[in-house]
């Protein structure tokens, strides 16, 4: 048996380091240093089964560590499908390719206001680009997306924890500003913007109360930029790492989508999700009691040799059905809504930092987000050369 604790600090500053006596030794782990405590799958054929099996792998009570109260999209079908349907119509594939024109003149005057020889990537480009795009996507005006943001790393942050009572007021600040929009909202619709799409949507699906599409913005929110900058600061990240990463794409833009995916599958944002067991259940002669939280971690499927071939290297060169394999945005009816836009913010940040700086490098390994089930860079210096 080995000592994993992903609450280390061992673990918290380098992660993948633990995953292989994890996924060789314990495919089934038991961590009582959390309240509640939980088990952890981490072979990718448990994980990608669990997660098509929604009847004993339950949303439930939360994708958190934590239980909580059914709630949107983080429920179980009906109520998930339902909700889902909802947002999708706001999230077409055609609507989110018409963010692109708007994605990549953010990203060019985050650029443009970059002066000197570095550059802090997280705090001048990749937490702002998704932030406005977001933002600029639910109607938030720019003198309020600094709250915003921070509202929405709360929620976060909450999330991780085994006692959010200290985030309490700023949560239930965020609650009051976001059902005071969604009032105004539907009594008197703004021009189109996310919030107006999805009050329609509502009100042609039989309706639902403020509170409840409250509830949806909320997910949308945290799910709409968190995740993304941290794609984009571990994207970054890798490619500086070894230089010749970053010289390649630049010889290469057509490699940009490889890269993207290859960093999902070897630095997801999000570790793992979790799941509720709602029966006994046995695998790799453990046996997992019904009501147990279960974190089905994404991170450690997507090193798994039985899945990739030299799981541990990040290779621009990754066969592309092989690549396609990785967990990162989930699986099954839970599959990632914000998958294509965060795809098209990464892509959309990454070529415009390959066009816009001819040498870039880091200047440190920066620091690490804070919730432990997440991974992502919230700082990481850059040096930058001529053009």
């Amino acid at each position: 048996m080995n000592s994993y604790d992903p609450l280390s600090t061992e673990t918290l500053a380098d992660p993948g380091a633990c995953w292989t006596p994890l996924l060789r030794d314990e495919p089934v782990h038991y961590y009582a240093g959390f309240d509640p405590p939980f088990y952890t799958l981490s072979r990718h054929a448990d994980v990608k089964a669990a997660l098509l099996d929604i009847e004993t792998f339950s949303s439930e009570f939360g994708q958190g560590p934590r239980f909580t109260p059914p709630g949107g999209m983080l429920s179980d079908p009906p109520e998930h499908t339902r909700f889902r349907r909802i947002v999708q119509r706001a999230f077409k594939p055609t609507q989110i390719a018409a963010l692109r024109p708007r994605a990549e003149a953010i990203a060019r005057e985050l650029l443009d206001a970059v002066h000197g020889e570095a550059l802090e990537l997280h705090d001048e480009f990749a937490f702002p680009l998704p932030v406005i795009l977001i933002s600029q996507m639910l109607g938030v005006p720019p003198s309020e997306r600094e709250q915003f943001k921070r509202w929405s790393d709360v929620s976060v942050a909450a999330m991780g924890m085994s006692d959010p009572t200290p985030l309490a007021a700023e949560l239930a600040e965020l609650g009051q500003y976001l059902f005071h929009a969604v009032s105004e909202h539907r009594e008197k619709p703004r021009g189109g913007d996310l919030i107006d799409q999805l009050v329609a949507a509502a009100e042609a699906d039989d309706g639902l109360s403020n509170a409840q599409l409250v509830g949806v913005v909320s997910q949308l929110l945290v799910g709409g930029n968190e995740t993304t900058t941290s794609l984009i600061t571990n994207l970054v990240w890798r490619l500086l790492e070894e230089p010749t990463r970053w010289a390649a794409l630049r010889a290469n833009p057509e490699l940009v989508p490889d890269a993207i995916e290859e960093s999902l599958r070897y630095d997801p944002p999000v570790l793992g999700l979790f799941r509720s067991t709602t029966r006994d259940v046995s695998l790799h002669g453990v046996t997992i009691p019904r009501g147990a939280k279960v974190m089905l971690h994404y991170a450690a499927a997507n090193r798994d040799p039985a899945m990739f071939s030299e799981p541990d290297r990040f290779r621009l060169d990754r066969p592309r059905a092989e690549a396609s394999e990785h967990l990162a945005f989930g699986l099954g009816v839970h599959f990632c809504l914000g998958a294509a836009l965060a795809r098209l913010e990464a892509e959309t940040a990454l070529r415009a930092l390959l066009e816009r700086f001819r040498e870039l490098s880091l200047a440190g390994s920066g620091e690490r987000i804070a919730p432990f089930f997440l991974w992502g860079r919230s700082r990481l210096p850059l040096r930058i050369g001529a053009a």
